[in-house]
């Protein structure tokens, strides 16, 4: 009796025989570290696979060089993203700006020049080469080519003494160095014409392209103390 009132019931409703299952919604079924095929963990797995690539120096997955995800990771490690077109247009404006800026100071002090300075007097001539900073590099007298006493004042002294500066300056590679050249000249004697010839003609050839600035540090008096007395001969 039972069992036929069992099975009738069964055929009329076929959900009672089943075992209880939980109703559960779709999201709950997935579960957050599943690899199933799911929309929720196909997200998932790509943004974990996004940051895995930002974060490795060399990632796992190879992208495009065009792609957004190439761009990212060339921007967080500070790499510059930019076609050839672009650089040679940033080069083009930045080349631009300078001949701009050198046609408005075309004498407008850019690299720290090396000084030579030309002590002249009546007695002696005296070469100095220094570098930017004021520390020397070559110094030379009319005495170091064999003049004495009063043989080392003169024209032809200061003459030959500048053209020896001039090719020890070529041969000692000094001009390798010098981007710009200040001749700063002190003291009237003979040695200052004789300079000035030595360096416009063939002597100077490899130096005057090189001076950017000529300066006098002649040094003059204003008041302070008595001089000495002026020595007269006869």
């Amino acid at each position: 009796m039972n069992t036929t009132f069992a099975r009738s019931l069964l055929k009329a409703l076929p959900s009672v025989g089943r075992s209880c299952q939980l109703r559960t919604s779709s999201a709950r079924l997935i579960r957050p570290f599943s690899s199933t095929s799911g929309v929720a963990s196909d997200a998932k797995d790509k943004s974990r696979a996004i940051e895995r690539q930002i974060l490795n120096a060399q990632p796992e997955a190879t992208a495009d060089e065009n792609s957004a995800l190439s761009a990212i990771t060339k921007m967080m490690q500070g790499e510059r993203t930019r076609t050839n077109h672009a650089v040679s247009r940033d080069y083009s404006k930045m080349a631009e700006s300078l001949e701009a800026e050198m046609i408005k100071q075309p004498y407008a002090d850019r690299v720290p020049p090396h000084h030579l300075h030309v002590y002249s007097h009546k007695h002696n001539t005296i070469l100095t080469l220094t570098r930017p900073n004021g520390n020397p590099l070559l110094s030379m007298g009319c005495g170091n080519l064999g003049f004495r006493k009063g043989h080392r004042s003169g024209y032809d002294p200061a003459y030959q003494l500048t053209s020896h500066v001039f090719g020890q300056m070529q041969e000692r590679g000094y001009l390798l160095d010098i981007n710009r050249l200040e001749v700063v000249l002190r003291g009237f004697g003979p040695g200052r014409e004789a300079f000035t010839k030595v360096l416009l003609g063939g002597e100077g050839k490899n130096i005057r392209g090189l001076v950017s600035r000529v300066t006098d540090g002649t040094r003059i008096k204003f008041g302070g103390t008595r001089s000495r007395k002026v020595r007269r001969l006869g």
